[in-house]
């Protein structure tokens, strides 16, 4: 069976660096922080007090605040990407077949915040006759409804489902979109990941977890990836979207081509419950599989945009895992963590930093890590490498590989390159 080419026609973004594609492209190529004190909740008692959130983002520019009230924060911004993803793509949607247009989106955690209110709710009544809840508490709380409310806002009756697979959840669905494309299963899937865990809960878990960068005095500096002085990740939140379509399905339409998705990789580190394997053979493994998936050799790749969550293990066992596979050419790379600026949005991770190896295979265009500061050396990481440190670099991006590695020992990874008939 031939496998049909995947291409990506629509992008949309909601992250802490901008409310758009375009705004948050412009700040990660100029080296701009989202992070800052955390305002979603009162934060001075815990041990980490700022986080990367979503800024300006009034929720009745997009949805109707009746319908609003009946979805979590996270499916929001789920809905807010897709609509910008969908807009992006110009899809004639009186025309298109819906049967054939799927929606998956990944999340980690999905609605803690709705979770909390309801048990906090609850906790507090005093009503004899018996608790109350939000009708809409279940169906705005589970993980899979996103995806659920898109399909349903467009019509859209193609595969429908959430991946769940911590940090890796996305880039899990873009992974299953991409599968179901080039099987001739579906010929458009609106495929992402949205996350809003900034609450109690979610600070307060990852903080016993000691997960999270406690560098409260310089929030903005706080996620220095490959720097000895990393200290954990920074909580992030947000959305990520793109459009993958069949290839004749897009050219038939005349849409617009960013680049094409040619691989997809998984694996496991069966090592530990939330750290990376040291020698990072998941690593490993899963670029391995990617490349292979993709038909590619390790030089065909120009740029990887690394898991690098600041933390000090895992940016370790990362660089290892790269050296592993790309030997020499690993010398050759631009590589750089873009998590330095947006922080960790967990399960939407994925699908924003594929998004943004998109727009470097697009624009050419590499974006920085930032924070790195002169000194700050780890000796268990080649600076030889090239990570990017503090300004984004023009160059040929032919091809573009993305990781995302999740809690559990779950990793994901995914190739785009330009397009070419």
């Amino acid at each position: 069976m031939e496998l049909k080419r995947v291409v990506v026609t629509g992008l949309g973004a909601l992250t802490p660096v901008g409310n758009t594609v375009a705004e948050a492209w412009e700040n990660l190529v100029n080296g701009v922080s989202g992070a800052g004190p955390i305002t979603r909740f009162d934060a001075s008692k815990f041990k980490t007090q700022f986080a990367c959130e979503v800024k300006n983002f009034n929720v009745a520019d997009f949805i109707d605040r009746k319908e609003a009230r009946k979805m979590d924060l996270y499916a929001q911004y789920a809905i807010v990407a897709a609509k910008e993803a969908i807009e992006d793509s110009a899809m004639d949607l009186e025309s298109v077949d819906k049967n054939k247009i799927g929606v998956i989106f990944g999340v980690g955690i999905g609605g803690i915040r709705t979770f909390e209110e309801e048990m906090i709710g609850y906790a507090g009544t005093k009503d004899t006759i018996g608790p109350k809840f939000n009708p809409f508490f279940i169906p705005k709380m589970i993980a899979d409804i996103a995806s659920g409310h898109i399909s349903i806002m467009y019509g859209f009756h193609g595969p429908n489902f959430t991946t769940t697979s911590a940090c890796a959840s996305s880039s899990n669905a873009i992974a299953d979109a991409f599968n179901y494309i080039r099987l001739g299963k579906a010929n458009v899937i609106v495929a992402g990941g949205a996350e809003a865990a900034i609450s109690p809960g979610g600070v307060g878990g990852f903080n016993a977890m000691h997960a999270l960068s406690t560098r409260n005095d310089e929030p903005t500096k706080a996620s220095r990836p490959f720097s000895a002085s990393r200290d954990g990740f920074i909580m992030a939140e947000g959305a990520g979207c793109l459009i993958l379509e069949e290839l004749e399905h897009a050219k038939a339409r005349g849409a617009k081509i960013y680049a094409e998705l040619v691989g997809a990789g998984l694996s496991a580190d069966a090592h530990h419950l939330t750290a990376s394997h040291p020698e990072g053979l998941g690593a490993k493994l899963v670029m391995q599989n990617a490349l292979e998936d993709a038909g590619m050799k390790p030089e065909d790749i120009d740029y990887i945009n690394v898991h690098g969550t600041s933390t000090p293990v895992g940016d370790v066992s990362e660089v290892k895992a790269i050296k592993d596979v790309f030997g020499e050419h690993a010398y050759k790379l631009n590589i750089s963590s873009t998590k330095s600026m947006t922080g960790h949005l967990l399960g939407a991770a994925g699908a924003v930093e594929a998004l943004v190896s998109v727009l470097a295979v697009k624009n050419d265009i590499v974006p920085p890590t930032i924070n790195h500061e002169e000194g700050d050396n780890d000796e268990n990481i080649d600076y030889n490498l090239n990570f990017t440190f503090g300004k984004a670099q023009k160059r040929e991006v032919r091809a573009a590989l993305s990781n995302t590695f999740g809690f559990g020992g779950h990793n994901a990874c995914v190739i785009v390159k330009k397009y070419a008939e």
